[in-house]
């Protein structure tokens, strides 16, 4: 048997990674999200179209990485509509995208159906399994999401947000 030498190792390695790196190390990569004043418009809408109905919301629009665009809470929206509709949102964001899903709604309405289980399931941080968070999507691409919290379920919850993105669709081009 022969030895192989550090400098074969080393030279073996770098060449294996620059092989592997050379078709993914591409440079910059660019990324679709809402403008500043679609998303505030955005948020603005979902409000409004709520309270059009007498249901006192917040509303949060987060990019793909979770990153919160927009808020919005409505007069006299109760405190923790705050962090729920920013959940709702993160959720839509991070949670719909492996599955093609355009919705919590979606989400809970998959996992109703499932077999129970007895694996214990991990809280994920940020992560809920309420109904009002949804997908933005632009030329066929999940670009972030919008959550509403603080209708009187999540129903309605889910409608001012599909309402407020009728409103803007034409402009998510």
């Amino acid at each position: 048997m022969s030895r192989i030498s550090t400098k074969q190792i080393v030279f073996g390695v770098l060449t294996v990674g620059a092989l592997t790196t050379g078709a993914q190390a591409q440079g910059l990569i660019t990324v679709q999200k809402l403008s500043a004043p679609l998303a505030n418009e955005l948020v603005g809408e979902a409000v409004a179209n709520c309270a059009q109905k007498g249901y006192i919301v917040t509303a949060v629009v987060v990019d793909l990485d979770g990153v919160r665009q927009a808020m919005l809470r409505g007069n006299g929206a109760a405190i923790h509509t705050l962090d729920n509709a920013f959940y709702k949102a993160y959720t839509a964001a991070s949670l719909t995208l492996g599955r093609k899903e355009d919705s919590t709604k979606a989400v809970v309405e998959r996992m109703s159906k499932a077999p129970a289980s007895t694996v214990p399931t991990m809280p994920l941080p940020n992560v809920t399994y309420a109904v009002g968070g949804v997908t933005i999507m632009a030329g066929g691409n999940a670009i972030g999401a919008i959550g509403v919290s603080g209708a009187p379920g999540g129903q309605f919850d889910d409608e001012c947000a599909r309402a407020a993105m009728a409103k803007i669709q034409d402009r998510m081009k």
